[in-house]
């Protein structure tokens, strides 16, 4: 049997489970990982700035493509708790991570030590299993559990807490004969599926929701072969968008709060039946339950068994995978098809094309103004990247907009951080992405604030020759809170804005990002004018590629600077129903 230290075995498990690269930083408690890293060989590193920048990059790497599953590391202490973010982002939208923080020794660890902290107590309510490993010989054992639980039923991330002592120790370990145990996977029975689609056949104005359950499970191409043989139009949610393409003809649009469009809430309010595949019936997708589900049938799959009456209680619950539910639908409405059992859909599906169409429904996007407004951004942002562009973002404005407005036509190509939004996630995780998909046109959206977050990230683009472009778009304030502060009748600590004496061109804007994004090594842009902002983006793409460095678009919108509370903010009046909408019934959200 081979003699290993316990580190020298967790990088040699790592490799076995599909890993090549890791996001971290060292430190004197997580050394002997790193020197097991070293003398092994094998695993690329990408050193972060900042513990929590490596674990949203470790996220955006895993949801980068099927099957990835995101490495960050960490030395005791800070780092860890700088983990949780992370850790809370990723178990929020169901993605698997691994976070392993060094620890320690094991005979301190009731001392209260220098940086030792019971970091699985923390970390335990947000991943599928966290523990510190205090047993050289179970440190196989431990990283083989976490890697079949993460793959296993609803994904979530995992945390393995290794004291120095542990990580040193010598075990007997045969990396060749290693075996990653099988994940499993809940799935539907055919006598299910038949039932569900007994209701939807009896349905006269059926619709179909994919979730992001429905990304996670690579099913994307089964659930459109679906939609198309039963003819159901699909409303996909904010983490399943890109399961259906936007200019698919069976594309009903989103719906909800804020990341919806008119028509889509209208084909929903017109809806009598809803099958919801790999969804979480999310609030923002809801608005008020009522109004949501009345008079509508219900039938909701996912892989999750809890989840199934978390929200609402269905009318039928199915649990299961979404590709091994999919590949049962799809099978059944083949036969259904031949035997011409299937309902004729097609006159609901014009009706919901119509609604797509009409001009009272369709968002204004080309304003001329200067300052800019939003609205052109995403309009030139359509324009200049095509259908293979993977977008990135999490919360705020930027992202309320970019969702009522882009266009996304593939799986993971919207990679959103939709359930916890911390800010600061886009620019780490966008890295995370293009780190995996060195190739791919990667596009991240910010908020001057999001932005602000983890700018120093950035470095670690320049450093690793990571190439993406990032959009900045920039009104100096805190918009998404501002507009929540309405309701307070407050327009307090949410102002960005200074003037910059080394910058009088930002113009009373405050931070000179340009000065910043160069000084980090990558390169930028500003954008003034309207006319200006789709030849930045195509600089800003031949910049990435020549460079293969981070590229940053900032685009100055206008400002609202006295605010009436009883009054819309200009900056945001073509982008309703507010934030404050989240506390209102659904009519208001979905009228």
């Amino acid at each position: 049997m081979a003699r290993m230290t316990a580190a020298q075995a967790a990088v040699e498990i790592l490799k076995r489970e599909g890993v090549d690269t890791v996001f971290g930083l060292p430190g004197a408690a997580i050394n002997p990982f790193y020197a097991a890293m070293r003398t092994n060989g094998g695993l690329r590193h990408v050193l972060a700035r900042h513990v929590e920048g490596a674990s949203h990059m470790a996220e955006g790497y895993t949801r980068a493509r099927a099957g990835n599953i995101g490495v960050c590391v960490g030395t005791s202490g800070p780092a860890g708790t700088d983990m949780i973010t992370g850790l809370y982002s990723a178990s929020a939208d169901s993605i698997p991570i691994l976070c392993i923080t060094g620890q320690a020794p094991v005979a301190k660890l009731h001392k209260e030590d220098f940086q030792a902290v019971d970091i699985p107590s923390i970390a335990r309510p947000l991943t599928k299993m966290a523990v510190t490993v205090l047993e050289p010989a179970q440190v196989p054992g431990a990283f083989q559990q976490a890697f079949h639980l993460m793959r296993s039923g609803r994904p979530g991330p995992v945390l393995i807490d290794l004291p120095i002592d542990v990580q040193m120790a010598e075990i007997d370990f045969d990396p060749d004969t290693y075996q990653p145990l099988p994940a499993f996977k809940p799935a539907a029975t055919r006598a299910q599926i038949d039932r569900a689609l007994d209701l939807l056949c009896a349905a006269e104005r059926p619709l179909i929701i994919s979730g992001g359950g429905v990304v996670n499970a690579d099913a994307a191409a089964l659930l459109v072969e679906f939609a198309e043989l039963t003819g159901v139009p699909v409303v996909p949610t904010l983490m399943g968008w890109g399961t259906i393409p936007d200019d698919h003809p069976l594309t009903a649009g989103m719906v909800g709060l804020q990341t919806h469009q008119r028509f889509a809430n209208q084909t929903f309010l017109a809806s009598d039946f809803v099958l919801g595949i790999g969804n979480r019936w999310a609030n923002r997708h809801t608005g008020g339950l009522d109004t949501y589900t009345r008079g509508r049938t219900f039938v909701h799959v996912d892989i999750e068994p809890t989840q199934i009456g978390r929200v609402f209680a269905p009318d039928y619950g199915i649990a299961s995978d979404a590709r091994a539910a999919l590949e049962l639908f799809v099978a059944a409405a083949k036969e259904r098809a031949a035997a011409g059992t299937l309902p004729d859909r097609s006159q609901w599906a014009a009706e919901c094309r119509e609604r797509k169409t009409d001009p009272a429904n369709v968002r204004k996007t080309h304003f001329d103004e200067v300052p800019v407004k939003p609205q052109r951004v995403y309009e030139e942002m359509n324009r200049v990247f095509g259908p293979e562009t993977r977008y990135v973002t999490t919360i705020g404005l930027s992202q309320i907009q970019a969702a009522q407005m882009l266009h996304v036509y593939r799986p993971r190509h919207w990679i959103n951080a939709g359930q916890a939004g911390p800010l600061g996630w886009t620019l780490p995780a966008a890295l995370g992405v293009a780190t995996a998909e060195p190739e791919a046109q990667v596009v991240a959206l910010s908020g001057d604030y999001d932005f602000q977050f983890m700018l120093e990230e950035l470095a670690v683009g320049a450093q690793f020759n990571i190439p993406y472009v990032h959009v900045l778009v920039n009104n100096a304030y805190l918009g998404l809170i501002r507009q929540a502060q309405r309701g307070f009748d407050m327009d307090y600590c949410v102002q960005l804005s200074f003037d910059n004496i080394n910058a009088p061109e930002v113009g009373g804007y405050g931070v000179d990002h340009v000065k910043v994004v160069e000084g980090l090594g990558g390169k930028a842009l500003r954008v003034f004018e309207p006319e200006g902002i789709a030849p930045a983006l195509e600089e800003a793409r031949k910049l990435a590629a020549e460079h293969r460095v981070p590229v940053v678009v900032e685009v100055i919108l206008e400002r609202v600077t006295n605010v009436s509370m009883g009054t819309e903010l200009d900056n945001v009046n073509e982008f309703e129903p507010l934030a404050a909408d989240l506390v209102a019934d659904a009519p208001t959200a979905l009228a």
